[in-house]
């Protein structure tokens, strides 16, 4: 099996390809133009293996991703590459825009057209999987959950884009035949996260001494899923999904953001005893909310679990846990991030 993965430089991304060349042995690609949150050091040894190759391409570039499809002939696109950042979403729409709906829409049709080419078995072989999020659904008040027939309602520049590309691969299907699935992903954590994200911010800056700052009173729950029970599901989705259809990936582990930060407060204090910040959670500081902070998310994951067998093995405890060693275990991969791309600034006011 070979296949692309779009935007396998990032978080999400490179999880999934270290999982399936490291693991599953199949081929990949990975085509990346490199933004700011992408780092080619999280791929690990997976870059020094001979079923992994790189193309440094845009998606939006039609002309590249003919070329790539020509010379590489997957046998399928797991598309994961967009502008992720709510925060950056609301500052700065228009990336969100022209990347997760236009590139989107770049990409299926140089897939269409691929598709089209292949002969039978390579078409009945061949999947495009589009990666999103839960976010498109819109806000949860303190009950009930996402289902895949909840009715989208986004709230932020980004949840709008995001939908905008999920409709986008579902008309590709349907209109033209193309062979899709869809996952929709609560909030991800993990190792080789971009530091503008909650849960490596708050150990980042844990560690410096610096505050913490929590948005609002803290209150906003989102359902917490590590990025490596995430790639495992990913790859069930590619294999296993059926056409057409769209799946909800969650980890089950719903948390107030005030309970996440005092969580890695307590880690901090346990991993870094001679930490002169201790006690860490006296950090903590609360700061005007993000506009349009949707209050509550929270995942369904019934249908992946019953119809194809995943569900996640990380709890909230576990997960955070390795994740908190982890920033601590490889100081040289964030401290380059700080040097450089980003500093810890607050972003997201909309001024």
């Amino acid at each position: 099996m070979r296949i692309i993965v779009t935007g396998g430089a990032g978080f999400i991304g490179s999880a999934v390809i270290r999982l399936l060349v490291g693991q599953v042995g199949w081929e990949v690609v990975n085509v990346d133009k490199l933004t700011y949150a992408a780092n080619l050091a999280s791929l690990g040894d997976a870059a020094k293996s001979p079923l992994y190759r790189f193309e440094r391409a845009d998606i939006c570039d039609r002309a590249a991703m003919a070329r790539i499809f020509a010379e590489h002939k997957p046998d399928g696109v797991m598309h994961l590459a967009a502008e992720s950042h709510v925060d950056r979403s609301i500052d700065g729409p228009g990336a969100f825009i022209e990347t997760n709906i236009g590139g989107t829409f770049a990409l299926l049709q140089e897939t269409l057209g691929y598709w089209r080419s292949l002969d039978a078995a390579g078409q009945a072989r061949f999947r495009f999987h589009h990666v999103s999020t839960d976010e498109v659904y819109g806000a949860l008040g303190a009950t009930g959950v996402f289902t895949e027939e909840t009715a989208y309602a986004p709230n932020s520049p980004y949840s709008a884009s995001k939908a905008a590309s999920d409709h986008l691969v579902r008309a590709w299907h349907h209109t033209y035949g193309l062979p899709v699935v869809v996952s929709n992903c609560s909030n991800n954590y993990g190792p080789y996260q971009f530091p503008e994200k909650l849960i490596p911010l708050m150990i980042i800056k844990g560690l410096a001494g610096e505050r913490l700052p929590v948005y609002g009173r803290g209150e906003n729950v989102r359902d917490w899923l590590h990025v490596e029970d995430h790639a495992r599901a990913l790859h069930r989705v590619f294999e296993a999904g059926r056409i057409g259809e769209n799946y909800n990936i969650g980890g089950d582990c719903e948390r107030t953001n005030i309970a996440v930060v005092r969580t890695i407060c307590a880690l901090l204090d346990e991993m870094a005893p001679a930490s002169p910040h201790r006690p860490h959670e006296s950090l903590i500081g609360f700061v005007s909310d993000r506009p349009g902070h949707d209050l509550r998310y929270a995942i369904d994951a019934a249908k992946i679990e019953r119809e194809l067998g995943w569900k996640p093995v990380e709890t909230f405890e576990t997960g955070i846990r390795k994740t908190v060693e982890w920033y601590l275990a490889n100081r040289p991969w964030w401290q380059a991030i700080q040097s450089g791309q980003y500093q810890g600034e607050r972003l997201g006011l909309g001024a």
